[in-house]
């Protein structure tokens, strides 16, 4: 089921799916709201501290990071909602992994700002 589009056109509706991605996410999932929201305090943070852009790149990349996870776990819960709201164990681990791999992405997050920031909060 090869797409016959390519070139420009080609960018432009894949460009067009991944808006349409963006919106149901905000649209449809509390959470990514909410680290949305976060993400841009932290981002509008980051460019306001006086750090290298290195430090800057990290901060931001970091949060951005838990956004992508985010984006990626409620692609599998909404595939595994899909495919039948009975409860199957494999259905529960999937969703519980998705979840998993959010906390990992916040964690590290966490530990990049502290890690960063310390040195500058210290005095």
């Amino acid at each position: 089921m090869a797409s016959s589009t390519t070139g420009l056109t080609r960018i432009f509706k894949a460009a067009g799916y991944s808006w349409k991605g963006l919106k149901a996410a905000w649209i449809n999932e509390a959470a990514f709201r909410q680290e949305g929201v976060s993400a841009v305090i932290a981002i509008a943070i980051a460019c306001w501290l006086d750090v290298d852009p290195i430090t800057r790149v990290l901060l931001i990349g970091s949060v951005v990071l838990v956004m992508i996870v985010e984006i990626l776990n409620s692609a599998i819960e909404a595939l595994v909602d899909r495919v039948g709201t009975d409860y199957h164990e494999l259905s529960g681990r999937a969703k519980d992994m998705g979840s998993a791999a959010v906390l990992i992405a916040i964690i590290l997050a966490v530990v990049t700002w502290v890690t960063l920031l310390w040195p500058h909060l210290r005095g």
